[in-house]
């Protein structure tokens, strides 16, 4: 019992969290490792310095007391702080039990992108603490990343929200998508390397922005800089943020909370241990929850923010926030062959490379159509950021593109992109060469969707269509666009998820066919454009 009252005495004010650790314990229960931790959101090396005091029966990878530990004060009293929506959980126990199965059918996790599972009933308490403090019809809330899928938990319980996803993982997506689709919820998802920037149709368009980002002082403050791009309420506008850290390093804590303070947020509330998680056991498997609310301060520092960021947000993989002081984030590539020499640099090239040649950063490249129409662009683009390569060739309309990665690429990109290039790889090299204007009608119409991949694909769509039928009206051609793709809507092609990239095609072909079969005079004017993708 020496060492117990030793640990104890050692923690303080903070003397809470071991004696949760205990009571739990001491209720008779088994218990693995995982399960104590997240259940007291104490960190991992607490609970095993607790559990090297004790007597321990053993069963696998179980254990439970021999014998409940006496002569400690409080240990038998919750030890808990309040949740502030827990009374409310218990009513919604069939819509913690959906969220349970759909994040067990959810992608695993990528440790390079630092994921870590939210339980289900954290999913539903986030959406409950959103539905008791602010005002949800007729909302729209932006999810900045959404491994946790709170956007589903959000909408199955309040179907009025409007909620849009930006993520880079192109599974988390088709997951959300696909389970939106099923269940009628009015979810659209939007791919985002949000190093590189938020997509065109998130910007300005949330009342509410949620995220739970990289908990690394770059990822904290990237990830709320962009949800705050988000807002399209500047008074009203609110950002909910998942961060923790373990009880043993408040510096960490205190450096992510200075790159909050950075952006001239103000903290309306840090509710403790709100989020707790399958795995982060350095944090005790929990992270607070903070409510932030912007100031008119706010929207200069963000621009100062994203103007200067780093590559490197990651606590783990090539972008990790250590491996940058070695490696640094730039390509480091062999300059283009001198009868290759493009017309624009894109992405960080060392200086010495083609010096006189123009260059653009890779954000500027997605975020909007470069001036002229340069023959030949060489591309580098840094590991970890691989994902962003078919986006980097829809946003140009140069004849040949030299890209260059980190690594030989594990793959081509595939349709739409080989309807427009001719694609090959040696080593960590792709290059691309545009094919031939397309013959038939179906390729024309894509051709001019891909070659204006900046702009909104529901008008770019309509204007092709029109190209090909004489006589076409906007309104009937805009009736095609619906029929054939409801999801259209707003987006631009370079925000699409994979999975609509790659159906965009025959996507197109039925818009042709439907042309050609209805006859342009009589093109019904219905749709769904509000249909969630």
């Amino acid at each position: 019992m020496e060492g117990i009252e030793d640990l104890i005495a050692r923690a303080g004010v903070d003397g809470r969290r071991p004696r949760a650790v205990l009571a739990a314990l001491a209720d008779g229960r088994w218990w693995t490792l995982a399960d104590l931790v997240r259940e007291t959101a104490t960190s991992r090396r607490t609970v095993e310095a607790l559990l090297r005091e004790v007597e321990l029966e053993r069963s696998g990878d179980r254990f439970r007391l021999t014998r409940p530990p006496s002569g400690i004060a409080g240990v038998t009293r919750e030890t808990a702080p309040a949740d502030p929506v827990a009374h409310l959980l218990p009513g919604h126990a069939d819509l913690v039990a959906t969220m349970e199965e759909l994040i067990a059918r959810a992608p695993r996790g990528r440790q390079a992108l630092d994921h870590v599972a939210a339980t289900a009933d954290t999913v539903v308490r986030r959406a409950l603490l959103m539905d008791a403090r602010f005002w949800l019809d007729g909302a729209r809330l932006l999810c900045v990343g959404d491994h946790d899928l709170t956007s589903l938990a959000t909408a199955l319980l309040h179907p009025g929200v409007e909620i849009t996803v930006v993520d880079i993982d192109e599974r988390i997506l088709d997951h959300i998508s696909g389970h939106a689709e099923r269940l009628g919820l009015a979810v659209r998802t939007r791919w985002a390397d949000l190093r590189l920037g938020l997509p065109a149709s998130a910007h300005a368009w949330a009342d509410l922005a949620i995220t739970d980002p990289p908990y690394t002082p770059e990822g904290i403050g990237l990830f709320t800089a962009r949800a705050v791009q988000g807002l399209r309420d500047r008074e009203q506008g609110r950002v909910l943020l998942a961060y923790g850290a373990s009880e043993r390093t408040p510096a960490l804590a205190w450096k992510v909370q200075h790159s909050l303070s950075q952006l001239n947020l103000v903290s309306e509330a840090i509710y403790p241990d709100f989020n707790r998680y399958f795995g982060a056991e350095a944090i005790g498997s929990a992270a607070d929850l903070y409510v932030l609310r912007p100031t008119t301060k706010t929207w200069p520092a963000v621009a100062a923010r994203v103007d200067g960021l780093s590559a490197a947000i990651y606590t783990h993989g090539p972008q990790s926030v250590e491996s940058a002081g070695a490696a640094g984030s730039a390509v480091r590539a062999a300059a283009p062959d001198p009868g290759e020499a493009p017309e624009v640099l894109v992405g960080e090239w060392p200086k010495d490379v083609l010096p006189r040649v123009r260059r653009t950063r890779l954000a500027t490249w997605l975020s909007k159509p470069h001036a002229g129409d340069p023959r030949r662009v060489a591309i580098a683009v840094p590991a970890g950021m691989e994902a962003a390569l078919p986006r980097l060739l829809l946003a140009t309309r140069a004849r040949e593109v030299r890209v260059t990665l980190a690594e030989p690429p594990g793959g081509l990109p595939g349709a739409p992109l080989t309807s427009l290039y001719e694609l090959a790889a040696e080593g960590p090299v792709v290059r691309a060469v545009r094919l031939a204007p397309p013959e038939t009608d179906e390729g024309r119409v894509l051709r001019h969707i891909l070659d204006n991949a900046h702009g909104k694909l529901a008008n770019t769509w309509r204007e092709g269509l029109i190209r090909i039928r004489d006589g076409l009206t906007k309104r009937q051609a805009r009736a095609l666009v619906e029929a054939a793709a409801p999801w259209a809507g707003e987006v631009t092609v370079l925000e699409l998820p994979a999975g609509r990239l790659a159906g965009l095609p025959a996507a197109v072909r039925a818009s042709v066919r439907a042309a050609e079969e209805t006859g342009a005079g009589s093109v019904s004017a219905s749709g769904d454009a509000g249909r969630p993708d």
